[in-house]
């Protein structure tokens, strides 16, 4: 039997300290994960969500990647300050990045290191901190939640609230794994229903404590904590047999106040388990691979008696054409139980009266 030695990775990202680009707020960070491709070429793996108003950012979103043992993986972490809607990072602000092979963070499992706008040249006092888990559970978990009567924290309006997901580590730190979205002027929101890798939300384990904590979001500063409570996911799943309610309690609110009950009440409508397959999980199940080709014989193509035509008839029986089926056939040729690939042409002049045809 082959010795399995990729493995899932996911890596959990946190910086501190960013250098502020914006005039009159904070930053607005996100994430870019590269991996070398080789000679000083990188292609984009994941990037996270962007935090707004935040110098130090953690990142509810991981950034997943195949580990293989046996290879160098060289990757780039690149923070970009976003201020516009397009996907393109050239045109937004570079924060600073930091640059290591796949089996230094795995080895270390989790590593804090300077951010460098460029070799030897520091971010400011930028510092980004990498964690690094293998995905082992193919599981995951999938909520809906609401809350009823959550306390009021605008002047003018009411909250804008929103729930951070937090797991307990063995170091007893609190490590986010989930952020809602914001419902806006609404003190008894219902948020998507969203579905987290259960390695993510609990590292597996049903009885791990997880804490929920919700936010009132404010655009332009920090947002206010309306309150929390911690409970096991073995406690959401509950929710099948009865309502889950939880006591949204702000820590403040009742050292002050004995006859404080509650800022608001949190609410399981939907949870369970389901199984998340993997590519792998496809193949080992039968799933066949087809591969079909269509080929371009138009004019526009060339002379395939000149060396610069796709369709050049080359002395050794290769041209631009042929190489692509052949990279692409050889990979797939393994999924397709067959083993042929059909090649549909249009545009050429078929004989005998040579009328084009598509």
């Amino acid at each position: 039997m082959a010795t399995q030695c990729v493995s899932k990775v996911e890596l959990s990202i946190s910086c501190n300290n960013l250098i502020d680009k914006d005039i009159g707020s904070k930053s607005d960070p996100l994430c870019v994960l590269l991996q070398s491709v080789g000679d000083d070429k990188w292609t984009e793996v994941d990037r996270t969500e962007r935090v707004k108003n935040c110098q130090d950012p953690e990142f509810s979103k991981k950034l997943r990647l195949d580990y293989h043992f046996e290879k160098v993986q060289k990757l780039k972490l690149g923070i970009y300050d976003i201020d516009n809607k397009s996907v393109d990072l050239g045109d937004d602000d570079y924060l600073g990045g930091f640059e290591c092979t796949l089996g230094q963070i795995v080895s270390s499992r989790k590593i804090t290191r300077p951010l460098e706008l460029k070799k030897g040249k520091p971010a400011g006092k930028g510092t980004i901190t990498i964690t690094a888990e293998e995905i082992k559970d193919n599981r995951a978990i999938v909520l809906e939640m609401e809350a009823k009567g959550l306390d009021k924290k605008d002047l003018f309006g009411k909250s804008d609230p929103f729930l951070e997901f937090f797991k307990k580590e063995d170091d007893g730190k609190w490590q986010l794994v989930h952020r809602t979205e914001v419902v806006k002027n609404n003190l008894n929101p219902s948020w998507r229903k969203f579905t987290v890798s259960l390695h993510t939300f609990c590292n597996g384990d049903v009885n791990k404590p997880i804490k929920v904590t919700c936010y009132d979001k404010d655009e332009d500063t920090s947002s206010d904590m309306i309150g929390e409570f911690t409970c096991t996911t073995a406690q959401l799943l509950e929710v099948k047999d009865h309502a889950v309610e939880f006591d949204c309690i702000h820590p403040e609110k009742q050292k002050k106040k004995k006859s404080y009950k509650n800022s608001g009440v949190v609410c399981v409508k939907m949870c369970k388990l389901q199984r998340e397959y993997s590519f792998l999980d496809y193949i080992m199940g039968g799933c066949q691979i087809n591969f079909t080709v269509g080929i371009d014989f138009t004019g526009s193509n060339g002379d395939p008696r000149s060396p610069e035509s796709l369709h050049y008839m080359s002395p050794d029986g290769l041209n631009q054409y042929l190489s692509a089926i052949w990279s692409v056939g050889l990979v797939v040729q393994d999924y397709d139980s067959d083993k042929l690939f059909p090649a549909f042409g249009f545009g050429a002049q078929v004989p005998p009266d040579f009328k084009v045809s598509f």
